[in-house]
């Protein structure tokens, strides 16, 4: 890993990361954001290494029980001491390239943003195509004019202007293998439930297999996951499981 030239003089950067047994890449999320005048891990009970990992490489390490996805990184922004906020998971490692283009940002702008490539891999495997291929994340803002939104999942950053894509990209990390991608889809699916619950969202029976079928469709066909084989299909299948299964289970719940 190449080394980062240091942060402007009077606008250092906070890194912010939630963590929940996060021992596996939390090594490697935090070397690569050692630029950074503060790496905040803000942890929801983890049992594994990562507390011993996030002191050993000079993190601060926070606790903070489990908010929900987006609360919790509101949270470990509101603890950040800095302005300048670098989101990353604890399953994202940024590359030479990122961090170079980041340490030579002009930052004079609290109301401008960044975002990243992000190339996303199942084990030792990067997903080209399909959805994935063309994902982008902001990941780089001032907390002053862009905050997280306060989802309890899939939560993202809503910022007062759009952000410009840096050169590099996030390497992320997310998933064991193809059985975790579809747990992960499972897990997920009572908090975008919940989501839609308190928007006062009630979906149509009929509708469900529309949309199981447009987000295989989608994510299969229009979208070239069929390039990435095996993997691609069962990323389509994930698809179809965040589309209909969260709506199903409100409509189980409304059911006498």
């Amino acid at each position: 890993m190449t080394a980062a030239p240091p942060h402007p003089a009077g606008l250092p950067i906070s890194a912010v990361i939630i963590t929940r047994d996060a021992e596996r890449h939390l090594a490697a999320v935090l070397d690569a954001c050692d630029f950074c005048a503060e790496r905040l891990v803000l942890d929801s009970g983890s049992t594994d290494g990562t507390e011993a990992i996030a002191r050993q490489a000079g993190a601060r390490f926070e606790r903070q029980e489990f908010l929900g996805y987006g609360p919790q990184k509101r949270r470990a922004v509101e603890l950040a001491r800095h302005d300048w906020i670098l989101a990353l998971d604890a399953d994202e490692v940024l590359d030479d390239e990122a961090r170079r283009a980041i340490a030579g940002l002009d930052r004079s702008d609290p109301a401008a943003c960044w975002q990243f490539r992000r190339r996303t891999f199942i084990d030792r495997r990067e997903i080209r195509h399909g959805p994935w291929g063309r994902d982008r994340v902001l990941r780089l803002f001032n907390r002053t004019t862009a905050a997280f939104k306060p989802l309890a999942v899939h939560e993202e950053v809503e910022s007062s202007r759009p952000p410009v894509l840096l050169p590099g990209s996030i390497l992320h990390y997310s998933y064991a293998g193809l059985p975790d991608l579809i747990a992960r889809s499972l897990r997920y699916a009572p908090l975008k439930a919940e989501v839609m619950r308190r928007k006062g969202q009630r979906p149509a029976i009929w509708s469900l297999p529309a949309r199981g079928v447009a987000a295989f469709f989608g994510s299969y066909v229009t979208s070239g996951g069929w390039r990435d084989g095996a993997a691609g299909f069962v990323i389509a299948v994930a698809r179809v499981i965040d589309s209909t299964l969260p709506r199903a289970l409100l409509l189980f719940e409304d059911e006498p």
